[in-house]
């Protein structure tokens, strides 16, 4: 038996702001993750494409509202951020936004 994945001792180094802030962060970074298990069962971040996040961000949140959207592409974000992931994290909601928001390490 594997001990599940603490995204909150994952996201420490990158969170930052509120108290109310961090806590979002991490109730939505645990919803992605959640949600990326149980469609490619990936279970952890450090096992995660460009591909998962793209389509939590497009497929999965298509049905929640422009700034949900926002909100979860900003973890998303931290996510990213905390991987020092090299490749570029291109995300956005083509069919409903045309900006892109890119991070670079």
């Amino acid at each position: 038996m594997t001990k599940p994945f603490d995204m909150a001792l994952f996201l420490t180094g990158v969170l930052s702001g509120s108290k109310v802030t961090q806590q979002r962060h991490l109730r939505q970074a645990r919803l992605m993750q959640a949600a990326i298990q149980q469609r490619w069962q990936r279970d952890n971040p450090w096992t995660w494409q460009v591909k998962h996040v793209r389509w939590f961000l497009t497929q999965y949140l298509k049905e929640h509202s422009d700034a949900t959207g926002y909100y979860y592409r900003l973890t998303a974000l931290l996510v990213w951020k905390r991987l020092g992931n090299d490749r570029q994290l291109l995300i956005g909601r083509s069919d409903r936004e045309s900006t892109r928001q890119i991070l670079h390490r």
